[in-house]
């Protein structure tokens, strides 16, 4: 009965910028990381729903779209005292409607999956977070003829070019939001681009993503170039478990702590190749 009146009485509305600091403190009710900094970009980039009881935001769900046939879904949060309630269930329909018959992917905690697999999302992979203040700084390995040099805003276009053929996405407004907010590297072979990394502040320190390039190797120099300058800080990555980069980051001094299920409801994303996509912006971003 009392699930009822609480369900019922939850009502949602558009997700805003000023909602930021009241998410960030709804996120760290449920030990996530993230600054009121990080809901701006986050939602600047996408769309999304509140649900509050009251004066009181109790839940978030945002989703961004990449394309006309895909998006992404992430932030999903529901406060502590709420869940069990049928509000998850209510942000979802919420989130579905909005993105109007796209293919839909999310990662998933243990806790949000059997919701997910409910609503018709099947398992397609697995991310493993590594994180920690960096005590051993990898040297770069330029193989190969390759040189690396800074990324600019000039850079988009092919930075947005190497990612897509990485994921199957148009991701440029993501790229540019994470190139304007941090910096980048690019890695040149034969006078051309042959993979970038991004690194921005983010939750509790830094956050290395994405990291694109052909091959383990280049991702490993890219990875590396990030990591420089960088011993004492705490330093995020998100790869795809089982990931031979995990090696490289646990020399490093990060530690390998959540791991979360890729879910997909709908079709994945076409990736053309060579490229890959080491490491994710974030695991609701991709």
């Amino acid at each position: 009965m009392g699930d009822t009146l609480i369900r019922d009485a939850a009502v949602l509305r558009d997700i805003a910028p000023a909602d930021a600091a009241i998410c960030a403190g709804l996120a760290r009710a449920v030990g996530w990381p993230h600054r009121p900094e990080d809901w701006e970009m986050a939602i600047g980039l996408g769309r999304g729903v509140v649900a509050t009881l009251g004066e009181e935001v109790v839940a978030t769900a945002l989703w961004w779209p990449y394309g006309e046939h895909h998006a992404t879904l992430g932030m999903i949060i529901v406060s502590p005292e709420h869940q069990g309630a049928g509000i998850g269930r209510q942000l979802m329909q919420a989130l579905f409607a909005q993105a109007e018959g796209r293919s839909l992917l999310l990662n998933a905690t243990v806790a949000g999956q059997p919701l997910y697999e409910k609503l018709g999302f099947v398992v397609c992979g697995a991310i493993r977070q590594f994180h920690g203040e960096v005590t051993t700084v990898p040297v770069p390995v330029l193989a190969g003829g390759a040189a690396v040099r800074p990324a600019g805003l000039a850079d988009l276009p092919v930075l947005e070019q190497l990612d897509q053929a990485a994921t199957g996405l148009p991701r440029g407004p993501l790229l540019r939001a994470v190139l304007e907010a941090g910096e980048g590297t690019v890695l040149m072979r034969g006078g051309e681009a042959a993979g970038f990394a991004l690194l921005r502040r983010f939750g509790r320190g830094l956050v290395i993503g994405p990291v694109v390039a052909a091959d383990l190797t280049d991702a490993q120099t890219l990875l590396a170039h990030g990591l420089q300058g960088r011993q004492g800080q705490f330093v995020r990555a998100d790869i795809e478990d089982g990931s031979p980069l995990g090696a490289m980051l646990t020399a490093a001094g990060l530690k390998p702590v959540d791991g979360v299920n890729s879910m997909v409801r709908g079709r994945l994303p076409r990736a053309s190749g060579p490229f890959q996509r080491y490491t994710l912006a974030s695991q609701a971003l991709g």
